[in-house]
């Protein structure tokens, strides 16, 4: 078995901007010249997640409604108490999705279904700089 390891760097507005990535990761693994495998796409931080979805406009919008319900913005959270950032909505909506989604892969491509793609949600309230690790194992 071998581990190769890839970034795909993001920029991206916050408030919930969710982004496909499916590409990025296509490539990724296009470029490891690995066949047969399991692929990891990680977030390190604490509001960002990552899901698989059908890509749409229609369920973009639906996703963000219900994170408002869930988790809204305007809520009150003990985080923002202890450090005034503003931000603790994005770290519960964070949680609930996660950090990383693996997917299988043969024949040197991924192996989602028709119409799901691989998204990155920033939940933060301010624009970031993002860095998301691929990892890429198999044969």
């Amino acid at each position: 078995m071998t581990v190769v390891s890839k970034t795909i760097k993001l920029n991206t507005k916050g408030d919930t901007d969710i982004i496909n990535i499916t590409d990025q990761v296509a490539a990724a693994l296009s470029k490891s010249g690995l066949i047969d495998g399991v692929v990891t796409v990680f977030v390190s931080g604490s509001t960002g997640a990552l899901t698989t979805v059908e890509y749409e406009p229609g369920l973009v919008q639906d996703l963000k409604a219900f994170f408002e319900k869930i988790a809204p913005k305007t809520g009150s959270y003990e985080h923002n108490t202890r450090w005034h950032d503003g931000n603790g909505y994005a770290h519960v909506r964070s949680s609930l999705l996660g950090p990383s989604v693996s997917a299988p892969f043969a024949k040197g491509l991924l192996m989602l279904g028709t119409w799901q793609q691989i998204i990155f949600i920033d939940f933060d309230n301010r624009p970031r700089s993002r860095e998301l690790i691929v990892q890429i194992m198999g044969e």
